[in-house]
């Protein structure tokens, strides 16, 4: 890579490559296409300058600052969090010279675990000019699970200082999915959103969802996975990509069903006329298989919504809204705080002034002004957790083995409310995204600020910890999108192309801890997309945690670069034939993909190249399916998507996809990576071959749906 401002090498210095590494700032790589790249020493300076490290353009500076990370551990008697597993692991303590140490655990539910410190030959090191010991000390090896606090004090007969820290004990491997012997499941995936009813409100809603639910589970579904339902604007436009939120812990209130709120059954003639309007005038666009429309989805629900929250709560439902208020504590606080700032600003009054935090004096006075607004979002959050759990309490009854499956996504947006109210722990002046590869031959940019790693070490990983708590609270699994990013993130500086980044790493042990830990309280599944550029280590990682990976059909190649066969696929997978990000298999079959990045401009190959790359993979696809008999040379598009499932579950994977728009001939994308407004991204409804919507009402007995799960049901049970 080069400085394309003057042509000269940008090549960092050793002392600015140790810094890097030093804060987990990749210096070099090896590209998608098998180059390795040196990455310039302005990305350096940039990413280092974003983690708060000081550092100019001389090696003195950069010497100076290793200097000081090198010595940041020993300036402390105990480190801010320690992740372990389950039976073994350590403490390090920096003891000062001359004092003694006691330590002692508080577990989680009160009680004192003293710990002893055995003798050892501990390290010594001069720091600030003083010496400090580094005494290592083993954990009890019967610690239970859970979030305990480290509590040591260090005393010399004159002073006492007292330290403390988390001490996170993780589960060594999660319970893989619920099975009977030598059985395996299936489960649907949807995009929420895109799938309604007639009672719909122009968009999929939790009700939508329960009723999904409960038809995939009456088919043998053991799962329903959904896009991420976390929080979105709540002043227009609304972002449609559920990828980019505004949190990632708190959900969005677009996706409640007004009447099924108890309020709704009080409100006035003259409320209920109004009510009916909105809803009739939503509800028309159920049949409309162009695009969806958030916007006007949410102006008709947030009119009827504010009608119900105006109405005067019974004692039962009082209670329980405190009740979860005081739960959902300050987070839900600040979040309905940024959602009443937003209407502020929308109604024309005076903006805050960029990068006004959250603590400043203005921001506390419109907290007080605004109590109604922040009630009210607050309550809209309290009716989403409900009518999530009555779609969770469906699933369970239609004979979901799992449930439902949320999807948690990469990051959060910078203008949301996470990126906002916890700004400390967000690297500024940074978005995250993903290198060429491929499929994006320009590589992506997110628009998403990452993660500081030194920030959720800080924290104890609290935040981690109570976003993937709330998504498990009413889910029986959790897909990770792009797991990788608790290993490492590819960091972009603002201002700079996609491909100008680089990979900073992540203490994945520790976050893989917490997510295990939380996925194990909550009997929950974990499944990592570990899709892409994958260091082959990080997948054995994944399986020794017992988090499943992801296998998608075209992506499986075997040493030829022909389709592998699925009894050479992973075992602790969730294996589909598509994804997201590609058109669904009827699309996919006609190279919509080719030709929907050819009219975009988003190839760095030529057209004829493409096309013809991509017919031969079809053609040796197809090739594959007739030798084993799963399809002849006549056989229809119908026919070809219910073969690859077929095919696929002739796997060994735990866990097979079957993706609701292959159930109903769909050939659209949802998603086409790389663009913004080129394409209606995440605004296509589910409909038909003949671009016919499809209602959830008539999904039951669709030909092509039952067509498809039962051949998926027949191959799991052995049937043919």
């Amino acid at each position: 890579m080069t400085d394309s401002t003057d042509g000269i090498d940008d090549v960092p210095s050793s002392a600015l490559t140790a810094l890097a590494r030093a804060y987990g700032i990749a210096t070099e790589y090896d590209s998608f296409f098998g180059q390795q790249v040196t990455v310039p020493a302005a990305t350096l300076r940039a990413l280092l300058t974003a983690m708060g490290v000081a550092v100019g353009d001389d090696d003195a500076s950069a010497d100076a600052a290793l200097s000081d990370a090198e010595a940041a551990p020993w300036r402390r008697l105990v480190p801010p969090s320690t992740v372990v597993r389950a039976g073994s692991g350590e403490l390090d303590l920096h003891v000062a010279d001359g004092h003694d140490v006691e330590v002692v655990v508080v577990l989680e539910d009160g009680s004192i675990r003293p710990i002893a410190i055995p003798a050892q030959q501990p390290v010594a090191r001069s720091i600030d000019g003083a010496t400090r010991w580094r005494v290592r000390v083993p954990l009890p090896a019967d610690l239970p699970l859970g979030w305990h606090t480290v509590n040591a004090r260090q005393s010399s007969g004159t002073d006492d200082i007292i330290e403390t820290g988390a001490l996170i004990v993780t589960p060594r491997r999660l319970i893989l999915p619920p099975a009977g012997e030598g059985e395996r499941s299936w489960g649907l995936m949807a995009q929420l959103y895109s799938v309604r009813s007639h009672r719909s409100w122009g968009l999929g809603d939790f009700a939508d969802l329960a009723d999904l639910a409960a038809i995939a589970g009456e088919s043998g579904a053991d799962y329903l996975l959904i896009n991420p339902v976390h929080a979105a604007e709540v002043t227009e436009p609304i972002e449609p990509s559920p990828y980019l939120p505004s949190s990632r812990r708190f959900l969005a209130p677009l996706y409640v069903r007004p009447e099924l709120i108890p309020e709704a059954a009080y409100l006035s003639d003259a409320q209920r006329t109004r009510f009916d309007e909105l809803r009739a005038e939503a509800a028309a666009s159920n049949s409309d298989a162009a695009r969806l429309d958030r916007d006007r989805v949410w102006t008709a629900k947030r009119e009827v919504l504010e009608m119900l929250f105006a109405v005067e709560p019974s004692p039962a439902r009082r209670t329980g809204f405190d009740a979860f208020v005081r739960r959902e504590g300050r987070a839900l606080a600040d979040f309905a705080l940024w959602c009443a700032l937003r209407e502020h600003e929308a109604a024309g009054n005076e903006p805050l002034p960029a990068g006004t935090a959250i603590d400043d004096p203005a921001v506390t006075e419109l907290r007080e002004r605004l109590a109604d607004r922040i009630a009210f979002h607050s309550w809209l959050q309290w009716n989403v957790d409900d009518q999530l759990a009555d779609a969770a309490q469906a699933a369970s009854s239609a004979g979901m083995r799992i449930g439902i499956m949320h999807d948690l996504a990469v990051g959060v947006s910078t203008e949301g409310s996470d990126a906002w109210s916890m700004r400390a722990l967000y690297a500024p002046g940074v978005i995250v995204g993903a290198p060429p590869d491929m499929y994006n031959q320009q590589g992506q940019a997110w628009n998403q600020p990452p993660w500081l790693p030194s920030a959720l070490a800080e924290t104890a990983y609290a935040p981690l910890r109570d976003m993937v708590r709330s998504l498990l609270r009413h889910a029986g699994a959790l897909r990770i999108d792009h797991i990788l990013g608790f290993f490492r993130l590819w960091w972009i500086p603002e201002g700079s192309g996609p491909g100008e980044g680089t990979y900073v790493r992540y203490d994945h042990e520790a976050m893989i801890g917490v997510l295990a830990l939380e996925a194990q309280r909550a009997g929950a599944v974990i499944i990592g997309e570990d899709l892409g550029l994958v260091e082959p280590w990080v997948r054995d990682y994944l399986g020794e945690r017992g988090i499943l990976g992801t296998s998608v059909l075209w992506f499986e190649r075997d040493e030829d670069g022909g389709p592998l066969p699925p009894e050479k696929y992973r075992t602790d997978v969730l294996a589909t034939v598509n994804t997201h990000d590609l058109p669904p298999t009827a699309g996919y079959l006609d190279g919509e993909h080719v030709a929907l990045r050819a009219r975009l401009q988003l190839l760095t190959r030529s057209v004829e190249d493409e096309w013809a790359d991509f017919e031969a993979e079809r053609d040796r696809m197809l090739g594959v399916l007739r030798s084993r008999g799963l399809i002849d040379d006549d056989a229809s598009e119908q026919q070809v998507v219910e073969a690859l499932h077929v095919f696929l579950a002739a796997s060994p994977s735990r866990l097979l996809g079957v993706s609701l728009v292959d159930a109903v001939g769909e050939k659209r994308v949802q998603n086409q990576p790389g663009t913004d407004d080129e394409y209606p991204n995440w605004q296509v409804p589910l409909a038909d071959a003949n671009r016919k919507a499809v209602l959830l009402d008539d999904l039951a007995e669709s030909p092509r749906f039952r067509s498809l799960v039962d051949a998926v049901e027949r191959s799991l049970r052995g049937d043919e």
